[in-house]
């Protein structure tokens, strides 16, 4: 997060104030993005083996078409490692290590409450809950009947009963997606003749753009909305054409699920119920959320399980608190889903069972198969989206697949990797769990299969070639592309390469700062401390997108205007044009009050636009501070008074700034030589009227002046 809080640090007092505060996703999502928007953390925490290194567990999903899937295949034995590949992890030594792990990162990152269940070879290894689900009263983590948020993990249900209904005829991935709607919620074409087909939602290669501020999570749950109402209502801009990239969205699995409730008939929290949760006996397992019954929404959770639920927490740098629930129960299939690790053992065990449980076959061979087979990937090497799940780099060359997910105050991973018959599955009720569960998967292969990693050879390649080649600003294309919504992810969603003295490439990314050495392939880099793959796309020997590790999104490099470097530049010399306007009302001499009608009219104009640009300045620093305290708030409330004020007052500012540049040949030629400006004015205004002409420019590619588009 080092980019963009350092980016709000610079802008606190200007308009850039604003962009910098979200965590999203929940990512992502924030996000999520969650939003979100949810990336992997790449600063490690300390682990019970000294010197151990950690790796990132989630990798890319991109667009190029990949070869057939090949049966799961095990490395040759470690050297070093504990365990032969096919042995299986002795259940007193997981649970040890796991213990040792959980408890040093509750305590390290303020962690009220985490989940656990490991399975391997349909046997349940290890279920343990630590910490507590409620503080008041206080109510400990029951892995039996303790239920905690899924986030963007609940979708892996929903593409489950997609891959049913493909295996019975009734949907087809390479139809249009228009074939299983109904008419008001068809995607329409937006200047695309591509249609957007079920394969496209499956690895999220739509082209939609992400949205999530104010509409993914609600605080009242009387403001939730029917699925197809919400589909229709906030239906995002078509910004790409389809299966050229993967970015994930939350709309694509949401319009994928209410297809298929379209295709049988059946409310999709039922259609769930009775295809995958009720024959697999996971009873508390559920897409509904506890609230009051409401009518024209699904029957909330049944009161029994609503008292399992575990509260999220939020630390505020002194104690944890209580954070309100956010809803997601209008975008139900991609987000709404809360579970227990008991209930997700059994999942994870019907995974790499491919499809059957206790004598329950829940789907068959061609959707176990689409599981384990990438429908694109970036570049040759790297992993991608299977049919709704991820591709992931496990230590030692020990191929994942598996999903993470997040809402505001929950953090979730299951992993599974089936050449070993091993899933793990770990959630925390607070944010801070994010590192966490994020390498837990990865730290068990490593202890129990992984000898210690020998890491990459030093790069060879000259410094200045890397940064010549690669060195720049890249931002999120896994983001909104208009409005408020893209000012505040130009600073959150961005992410700065640049190259050190020794030839490795330094990327700080909205999830940390990596460094990575090149692989020999060009474009292609291996991370130091995670030894994962990562890759450029290169145009005419140069690279034009980062394709991020954490599996979700591409970064594409951008130009000077959409950095929020020069964003803070711009907003610092407005402030300071400002204030030096505001001062020389009260200490020009008198010459300086000579002037035409004109001048006069020029004169009122600048001051009126340096009134508002300090005004611009300061509601945006409040609606930061705001933000930084509880990004939940901003989710809540988006857009909030102060950003709308802060967009308001900029938009007037910019046009009084457009008046006054259209002044600026009168206010040169002046009148007669007693009632005119001196020169020395005249160069001071147009030096402010370029100055607040920059800032405007700035602001309005970056969508901060549509106060009504939030």
């Amino acid at each position: 997060m080092g980019k963009p809080w350092r980016a709000m640090a610079v802008a606190a007092a200007t308009m850039a104030l604003s962009v910098g505060l979200l965590s999203v996703r929940a990512q992502e999502t924030a996000q999520t993005g969650p939003a979100a928007t949810a990336a992997s953390a790449q600063a490690p925490a300390p682990a019970p083996t000294p010197g151990r290194r950690y790796y990132r567990v989630h990798a890319n999903a991109q667009a190029a078409r990949a070869p057939a899937a090949v049966p799961p295949s095990l490395p040759p034995p470690a050297p070093g490692a504990r365990l032969a590949p096919g042995a299986p992890v002795p259940a007193a030594e997981l649970e040890a290590f796991v213990d040792g792990v959980v408890r040093q990162s509750m305590q390290q990152d303020h962690i009220p409450g985490v989940t656990v269940s490991v399975v391997q070879n349909g046997q349940v290894l290890l279920k343990k809950g630590y910490g507590f689900a409620a503080y008041r009263p206080r109510r400990p983590v029951d892995p039996d009947t303790t239920l905690f948020r899924l986030g963007e993990l609940s979708s892996s249900f929903t593409w489950i009963a997609v891959m049913k209904e493909v295996e019975r005829s009734h949907m087809r991935l390479d139809a249009p997606i228009n074939l299983y709607l109904p008419e008001k919620l068809q995607v329409r074409d937006q200047g695309f003749t591509e249609p957007v087909r079920l394969r496209d939602l499956m690895d999220h290669a739509s082209g939609f753009e992400e949205r999530a501020l104010g509409r993914l999570f609600e605080r009242d749950p009387r403001q939730i909305r029917p699925l197809e109402v919400y589909l229709r209502q906030e239906r995002p801009r078509r910004v790409r054409p389809p299966a050229l990239r993967s970015e994930y969205t939350d709309y694509d699995a949401a319009l994928a699920g209410e297809a298929v409730s379209q295709v049988t008939g059946q409310p999709f929290e039922s259609l769930i119920e009775a295809e995958i949760l009720h024959p697999l006996g996971m009873e508390h397992t559920s897409f509904r959320e506890p609230h009051a019954a409401m009518p024209g929404l699904p029957a909330p959770m049944p009161a029994s399980m609503a008292q399992g639920m575990a509260e999220g927490f939020r630390w505020t740098g002194l104690t944890l608190k209580a954070r309100p629930m956010g809803y997601s129960g209008q975008i139900a299939p991609a987000a709404s889903a809360s579970s227990t690790a008991a209930d997700m053992a059994r999942f994870m065990m019907v995974l790499l069972a491919g499809g059957t449980l206790d004598g329950q076959s829940i789907y068959g061979p061609p959707t176990a198969q689409a599981q384990r087979t990438a429908l694109h990937t970036a570049a040759p090497g790297l992993p991608g989206w299977t049919s709704g799940l991820l591709q992931q780099s496990l230590p030692g060359g020990i191929e994942g697949v598996g999903l993470d997910g997040s809402d505001l105050s929950f953090r979730a991973d299951m992993t599974t990797a089936p050449a070993l018959g091993l899933g793990i599955f770990v959630a925390g009720n607070s944010e801070t769990a994010d590192p966490l569960v994020r390498r837990l998967a990865a730290l068990v292969v490593e202890h129990f299969y992984v000898g210690p990693p020998a890491g990459p050879a030093p790069s060879t390649v000259d410094p200045q070639t890397l940064k010549r080649i690669y060195a720049g600003h890249y931002l999120s294309e896994q983001r909104r592309y208009g409005g408020l919504e893209k000012f505040v992810d130009l600073v959150t969603r961005s992410a700065e390469v640049t190259a050190d003295s020794n030839g490795l490439l330094v990327i700080r990314a909205p999830d940390g700062v990596g460094v990575w050495t090149p692989s020999g392939v060009p474009g292609h880099f291996i991370s130091l401390a995670f030894q994962q793959p990562s890759a450029f796309e290169m145009q005419e020997g140069r690279a034009v997108r980062w394709f991020s590790p954490s599996g979700r999104k591409s970064f594409a490099r951008v130009g000077w205007f959409e950095q929020p470097d020069a964003m803070a530049l711009a907003a610092g010399a407005s402030i300071i044009a400002s204030l030096a306007t505001l001062i020389g009302l009260f200490t020009r001499d008198r010459r300086d009050f000579r002037q035409t009608m004109v001048q006069q009219r020029a004169s009122a104009l600048q001051t009126t636009a340096s009134v508002l640009w300090l005004v611009a300045a300061l509601s945006a620093a409040a609606w930061g501070s705001g933000a930084m305290s509880d990004h939940a708030q901003t989710f809540f409330e988006w857009p909030g008074g102060f950003i709308l004020i802060a967009s308001a007052c900029a938009l007037v500012a910019a046009l009084a700034s457009v008046t006054q540049t259209l002044l600026l040949p009168a206010v040169w030629r002046g009148g007669r030589r007693l009632d005119s400006w001196t020169t020395g004015r005249k160069l001071a205004f147009t030096v402010t009227v370029a100055v607040y002409m920059t800032f405007s420019a700035i602001l309005a590619t970056c969508g901060a002046l549509e106060p009504w588009n939030g």
